[in-house]
């Protein structure tokens, strides 16, 4: 059970803004945004030092609190999967355990009300042994391999979970990249820039800006540049491409 003081709380309860600023965090307004959003499924592309981790690991308290069930993080690897379930202690710890926990680790929370939350680290074999999850957090979400977010989708078939990705891009590749371009309505999308981040100093973008050259477009820009690895951009290679000129030999023969 909650105890009284937050369990009386109806606006907490139905509104996870209520719970952010209970936790001394004002979101900015498109965290509010993502806070309340009900979709099922989202792709957060956000600058370094935005508050993404912050945002998700609030929705993350949020639903352990009060619709309590599996709460999974997901990333590359197990430091930044402890790195996103220390946030969700600290908003948790702030706001007084208001439900207390019959298990505390350094990688899961399991509460009195049911409610668990399991940090994970990106290994299709360590994920495979979970089911049912309410909310699926993925950080870092475009260095997260193929073959692991085809291992985790399924465990949200039976239980009508929510899929939240959040990162910054990493070339045009992988699944995060093709779901942002061409993933259609299945995804409500939040694509944050560090110019809309107010406690990012002008100051210190351009001296980024100047320091990082191409990369500061993706690490604080949101921008898909092309891969590291490639030998043309991307952009040339479709400023060559005349769609009027037919193929000589058509596809398929």
């Amino acid at each position: 059970m909650l105890t009284a003081s937050l369990g009386t709380d109806l606006a907490a309860a139905l509104d996870p803004v209520a719970l952010s600023r209970r936790a001394g965090l004002e979101p900015d307004g498109w965290q509010a945004r993502v806070l309340r959003s009900q979709a099922p499924r989202l792709l957060l592309n956000c600058s370094r030092q935005s508050g993404k981790s912050t945002t998700v690991a609030t929705l993350a308290t949020w639903q352990a609190l009060y619709d309590p069930g599996l709460v999974l993080l997901l990333s590359p690897g197990e430091r930044q999967s402890q790195e996103l379930f220390r946030k969700v202690l600290d908003v948790w710890r702030v706001l007084g355990k208001p439900v207390p926990a019959d298990v505390e680790n350094r990688l899961s929370l399991e509460l009195g009300n049911g409610a668990r939350i399991v940090a994970l680290p990106g290994n299709e074999a360590t994920v495979r042994g979970y089911s049912g999850a309410k909310l699926l957090l993925i950080d870092e979400a475009s260095r997260v391999p193929d073959s692991l977010i085809q291992s985790v989708r399924p465990m949200l078939a039976v239980s009508g979970g929510r899929l939240l990705a959040l990162s910054t891009p990493f070339g045009q590749r992988g699944w995060w990249h093709a779901e942002w371009t061409a993933g259609g309505d299945a995804w409500e999308r939040y694509e944050i820039p560090a110019t809309m981040c107010p406690r990012i100093p002008s100051a210190f973008l351009a001296e980024e800006r100047r320091a990082l050259g191409i990369f500061y477009d993706q690490e604080f820009m949101g921008a898909f540049i092309d891969t590291d690895t490639a030998i043309f951009r991307g952009e040339d290679i479709d400023a060559l491409l005349d769609p009027t000129v037919l193929p000589l030999f058509p596809i398929g023969t």
